[in-house]
């Protein structure tokens, strides 16, 4: 491209975001249910749950579906959903591991148990949405990993090769440049893998306030703008302490994310990492035929710095990922939900991944925190002598997961022995981040040598290679 054309480009990249308003697309929804009143009393029961994101509701639903009189608490600091479960991508995948790739090379002599009980949740949930009647565009399109480099579309064919061996093909296609291209048309696609059963796709927000609603039509007592302030023992169970009231519970199940745990000693296995996306208008009719995406699948590239993107249930592209921003000391505040220098950049690579769009506008731009481990996947465990059980680090794949973490704590607080929590995923956790300095120099360093090799052919540098050996990541 010439410089006078490649400058017109980026006015033009950078005019589409004009009208853009920073607020979560989903968010805005007129359907999102009545906020629930905060708590102002003392209230008792067998089990509280605290966090009203995915993690909480499933936990709270999936209690009262296994035992309807056990009675159930659930405490949300803001509102259901406002969080991660609400400005999420919608991509709902089977995946417990983070993906294939990362199952596979921490946990190989569990993979295929990991697998099916993948494939099982994701059934489950699927059948959660229909039974509770919860109107969230559930679709099972699957999902499309795209090569947009020649290196990546040989890792894609090697990859898929090496999943047939070890029988792990099942339902995932290879696509070269033109049938990737075909299902979707981009001129920077050059190979694709499509998973055509792993992954649906959905409406992140009405799935949280759909599940809220199952929940208290199954009893839960939910209570909104009530957050949890201390968690201590009381007599044979735990007391938890709010702004205006109190909660004692036999049992207590934490599903705060990225939020600081009230286990202090949990704190160190995740870091928040912020994640940015766009929300375009809807599209006409022929601009939709240009690239195709008839199946609809969700789509995500290949690079270490990769972005993921779907169409909306009124035909918007939601496109995101990228840039993944750790502040110093883990801070997780409002004001780093909206970064325009951001935007601009996600603006330029939508539109040369699809230049066909060119003149399409953004109506929404919007980030979020989420919670990440070094090993990338959710890591649980117990404290108070199994009376607390608590779940993290899903590092954003957590729209399916979180409902398998749910019968994880579920398991753990209950003292059941189950295919579940006999799983290494469930009895190690990962290696802690260090304290600041350490984190922020080592998170900065890996960033900027993942930068390094997608503009090298993928090639892993020292420090890579180093953290590869050990197991650690850092990660969207």
């Amino acid at each position: 491209m010439a410089p006078s054309a490649m400058s017109r480009g980026k006015d033009n990249w950078i005019a589409s975001l004009s009208e853009a308003q920073p607020v979560p697309y989903w968010l805005e929804d007129p359907g999102k249910p009545q906020v629930e009143p905060a708590l102002t009393t003392t209230e008792t029961c067998d089990l509280l749950v605290v966090g009203g994101g995915y993690s909480g509701l499933w936990t709270a639903l999936n209690a009262k579906e296994r035992d309807p009189q056990r009675d159930v608490v659930l405490l949300e600091g803001r509102e259901v959903g406002w969080a991660a479960s609400g400005r999420n991508g919608g991509f709902c995948a089977a995946s417990l591991t983070h993906g294939l790739p990362n199952g596979l090379a921490r946990w190989p002599d569990e993979i295929n148990t990991l697998e099916e009980l993948g494939r099982r949740n994701l059934d489950e949930i699927e059948a959660a949405v229909a039974r509770h009647g919860i109107d969230c565009d559930f679709e099972r399109t699957g999902e499309i990993d795209v090569a947009t480099e020649t290196y990546q579309a040989w890792e894609l064919r090697d990859w898929h090769r090496e999943l047939e061996e070890k029988g792990l093909a099942d339902g995932i296609e290879f696509l070269d440049a033109d049938a990737v291209r075909e299902q979707v048309n981009s001129p920077t696609f050059e190979a694709g893998l499509w998973d055509r059963r792993g992954v649906a796709m959905l409406h992140p927000a009405k799935l949280a306030w759909g599940l809220k609603q199952a929940c208290i039509r199954l009893g839960v007592r939910v209570y909104e703008h009530t957050p949890a302030l201390t968690l201590k023992q009381y007599g044979a169970g735990m007391a938890v302490r709010t702004p205006y009231g109190a909660v004692r519970a036999r049992t207590v199940a934490l599903g705060t994310n990225i939020f600081p745990s009230l286990l202090r000693r949990v704190r160190s296995y995740t870091v928040p990492v912020y994640d940015y996306a766009l929300m375009t208008e809807p599209l006409s009719a022929d601009r939709l035929a240009s690239i195709g995406w008839k199946n609809r699948q969700g789509l995500g590239d290949s690079a270490n710095q990769f972005h993921y993107f779907r169409l909306s249930a009124d035909n918007r592209i939601l496109w995101g990922g990228y840039d993944a921003i750790h502040h110093y000391g883990g801070r997780v505040r409002a004001e780093y939900d909206d970064r325009p220098e951001t935007y601009a950049k996600l603006a330029g690579h939508f539109f040369t991944c699809f230049p066909q769009l060119e003149g399409v506008r953004f109506t929404h731009a919007w980030g979020g925190a989420i919670d990440t481990c070094s090993r990338f996947s959710a890591f649980f465990g117990t404290a108070h002598q199994g009376k607390v059980a608590y779940a993290a680090g899903y590092t954003g794949l957590g729209v399916g997961a979180t409902r398998f973490g749910a019968d994880v704590m579920l398991d753990l607080l209950d003292g059941e022995d189950t295919e579940r929590t006999r799983l290494e995923m469930v009895r190690k956790k990962p290696l802690p981040f260090p304290p600041e300095p350490f984190a922020w120099t080592g998170i900065a360093l890996t960033k900027w040598s993942l930068a390094r090799a997608d503009a090298h052919g993928g090639r892993r540098n020292l420090w890579l290679r180093t953290m590869d050996r050990l197991g650690l990541g850092f990660d969207s």
